[in-house]
């Protein structure tokens, strides 16, 4: 993006923290914001007709919440870990794009490469093992970790990142039982593919062998 530009979006946004459990979207409710993740997960949900819900997808920094050119939203959006985000009020937003193309193709580009995320997706939940799921959910996570660093920063050797949900919700997220997922990070733990500091901070000494497990490219 030129100068121009960053400033122009800096002239409509404002940052907002989210605390971990708190909504910061509802399927419910009109929407009148769009906005960039800035550090932390969201949480994206859909609820069926007898109340139970899903967990759809999960956000990182640096994705967009939100649709533009449209005032309703599909799913809840939760704050998974603390989070913050940087919003724009989409009629400001909307009328930048249309003076600024090159925003909309980059809007456009985000979106396919969520539309590909979602087809990916629905591959793991449909044909992969307990264990391909588990350590494809790490390697997500360990991409992303990459993803948010800083630009110039060297990619570090061992990736360490913490996990952003609950073990119950990634289970839910991941198709499987709770003892599933505690029964493959110990399988993958063993196998030296990664390593538990605690309950919630894993390290990855080596992406390629956590991509394998995966049945995935590293992609980084």
């Amino acid at each position: 993006m030129s100068d121009e530009q960053i400033a122009r979006l800096s002239e409509i946004s404002h940052r907002k923290k989210y605390a971990a459990g708190q909504m910061i979207m509802s399927d419910q409710e009109p929407v009148t914001f769009f906005a960039n993740v800035i550090s932390g997960t969201i949480k994206l949900t859909k609820t069926i007709a007898d109340g139970r819900q899903q967990i759809v997808g999960l956000l990182f920094p640096p994705d967009f919440l939100g649709r533009t050119f449209s005032r309703s939203n599909p799913y809840f959006a939760e704050a998974a870990s603390d989070v913050e985000v940087c919003m724009f009020p989409n009629e400001g937003f909307e009328r930048l794009i249309d003076i600024y193309p090159e925003l909309k193709h980059r809007l456009f580009e985000r979106t396919l490469d969520e539309l590909d995320a979602a087809r990916e997706w629905m591959l793991l939940l449909g044909r992969k093992t307990a264990e391909e799921k588990v350590a494809s959910f790490l390697l997500l996570l360990a991409r992303r970790s990459v993803m948010a660093d800083c630009p110039g920063e060297s990619e570090p050797v061992v990736r360490r990142f913490d996990l952003p949900l609950r073990r119950a919700d990634i289970a839910d997220y991941l198709g499987l039982t709770i003892e599933t997922i505690s029964r493959q990070l110990t399988r993958l733990k063993a196998a030296g593919i990664v390593d538990m500091i605690d309950t919630r901070t894993l390290e990855v000494p080596d992406i390629e062998a956590l991509a394998e497990a995966a049945g995935q490219d590293t992609g980084l």
